[in-house]
């Protein structure tokens, strides 16, 4: 894997579309995420622009050449890392590598011992990338997702900080 030079900072609210396209690329480019049709696809767009707007304070973006190519987010409770969207075409470069210990940083001057993600069962790109960072798999079954307003199989892991 090539770790490429990335910055990582909090998310501004100037930075809320941006963050959102990245995110909605990141999806619509997984064929496993993004199988469901135009009707889904719309609704996930929306979800993607509303997130950002409505999260500022819990999002971190990384940039490279002044650009988002990624962010993460810990919306919710201060261990679980909600999200994690990569540019498609940096995946693979380290940004989401770089946005993870990122967040480990974080949670450790926190006093968080745990960290815990989850993802759609079938993203093994990202189960793999998970599994490299010291995430172990610890649940695997059907959850809502409110974006897609379905149930859909998920893995939840965690990781010792």
């Amino acid at each position: 894997m090539v770790v490429s030079k990335v910055l990582i900072r909090p998310m501004t609210f100037a930075d809320a579309q941006s963050v959102g396209e990245v995110g909605f690329a990141a999806w619509s480019a997984n064929p496993v995420l993004n199988r469901f049709g135009v009707e889904m696809s719309e609704r996930v767009h929306q979800a993607f622009q509303d997130f950002p707007a409505d999260n500022v304070a819990a999002i971190v973006v990384a940039l490279s050449d002044g650009k988002i190519v990624g962010w993460t987010a810990c919306d919710g409770d201060p261990d679980y890392i909600s999200d994690l969207w990569v540019a498609p075409d940096r995946q693979g470069q380290g940004v989401g590598l770089a946005l993870l210990e990122h967040a480990f940083t974080l949670m450790k001057h926190e006093g968080i011992k745990i960290a815990r993600i989850a993802t759609h069962a079938g993203n093994s790109g990202a189960i793999r990338l998970y599994e490299r960072c010291g995430f172990i798999l610890v649940w695997r079954g059907m959850e809502r997702s409110l974006a897609m307003q379905m149930d859909v199989e998920k893995v939840r892991l965690e990781k010792s900080l």
